[in-house]
């Protein structure tokens, strides 16, 4: 004789419950585990900051703008080569440099960067530039630590006596692991008088940037001469029309 066995049915509605208990923890572990940590958004504009320097008391350089870093480096952590964006923060930067007859130099410091600005004069034909960019910095997560330099550069060119100024964001290309934006730019490096800046140079993009309304206003004034000379035409005819007649 087979032994009987007791079978136990449970209630449709308690069995579901139990489906639902068992099931729902190891959907929660599938999407945490699923789930990536956000990007990270890039830096908001730059603080514009103000580095002049002073040669016995007066103004001989005149810096005014807002700076950020591009940089690429390997990463200790990562193990590859990693992108990064940092904006100089002006309350936390010290200024220092020199003023020559035909070399100026800017050089800005913040904790563990330093960002060296050389400016040269052509006294021949009264033209300035900015020919040298260097950057070193160092990182906690950097492999070692980073250095630019480039001096054969031939940036922001005014004329002596004038500053140079760029509302528009310039993208300054150093070197392969390094290229510095500038945002709200405005700088002399030589023929500073009276602590002030001397009278505004445009850049191209700026220039570039004012002609969009004054093409669109030329556009419109043409548009209203055409419909006018039109009204002026049409109406001539009419009056001559009604001569014959």
């Amino acid at each position: 004789m087979k032994p009987h066995t007791r079978q136990h049915h449970l209630p449709s509605g308690l069995t579901l419950v139990l489906l639902a208990v068992t099931i729902c923890p190891s959907l929660s572990t599938d999407v945490s585990a699923t789930t990536s940590a956000p990007t990270p958004s890039p830096p908001s504009v730059p603080e514009r900051g103000s580095y002049n320097i002073t040669n016995n008391g007066t103004a001989c350089l005149l810096a005014h703008i807002g700076l950020q870093l591009n940089i690429t480096y390997t990463s200790r952590s990562q193990g590859k080569a990693v992108q990064d964006i940092i904006n100089l923060q002006p309350n936390l930067t010290t200024t220092s440099g020199s003023c020559e007859a035909d070399t100026s130099t800017l050089i800005l410091k913040e904790e563990n960067t330093t960002l060296t600005f050389q400016f040269f004069l052509n006294s021949t034909t009264k033209k300035y530039h900015l020919g040298g960019l260097e950057l070193s910095i160092t990182l906690p997560d950097m492999a070692e630590p980073l250095t630019v330099h480039n001096s054969s550069l031939g940036y922001l060119q005014g004329t002596l006596g004038y500053s140079y100024m760029c509302r528009q964001e310039l993208i300054l290309t150093v070197g392969q692991n390094f290229s510095l934006n500038t945002f709200h730019l405005q700088v002399q490096p030589f023929g500073v008088s009276g602590n002030e800046f001397g009278a505004a140079e445009d850049c191209k993009l700026d220039k570039d940037d004012m002609l969009v309304p004054i093409a669109v206003g030329a556009a419109l004034a043409g548009l209203v001469l055409i419909v006018l000379l039109a009204y002026l035409i049409g109406r001539k005819r009419s009056h001559a029309g009604y001569q014959t007649i």
